[in-house]
């Protein structure tokens, strides 16, 4: 038996799994069991970080994955943001990486990084 507490919403169900059969309790509502369920079977997680920019107000972007990607990628994720440098500007929901790893998912910035223009 396993033991989730759910992060789908702010209730924090406590949740029990049952590994062999994938029978959970303890959940409030469906998000709950699915997200108990995925965490067993196929957990995934949302990846977040920061990338270089050349030429910005400040040279470093926030960025994430579009949507959660597989637990076990995520440090080769965060090894391929590292290899990024972008030139600003950068604009909010800019494609840093598409399709990263094969996944399917894309990496987006997260906020705008203007250029800094010389006088």
């Amino acid at each position: 038996m396993k033991e989730l507490i759910c992060i789908c919403c702010p209730l924090g169900c406590m949740m029990k799994v049952n590994e062999d059969t994938l029978e959970v309790t303890g959940y409030t509502c469906i998000r709950g069991k699915n997200y108990a369920i995925n965490e067993l079977t196929a957990p995934k997680r949302m990846v977040t970080s920061i990338c270089k920019v050349l030429g910005g107000e400040i040279n470093v972007v926030s960025c994430k994955t579009a949507e959660a990607i597989d637990k076990d990628k995520i440090f080769a994720c965060l090894e391929e943001i590292s290899k990024i440098t972008l030139n600003a500007p950068v604009y909010e929901k800019d494609i840093i990486i598409k399709n990263v790893l094969n996944t399917g998912v894309d990496v987006i910035a997260t906020k705008n990084v203007m250029e800094v223009k010389d006088e």
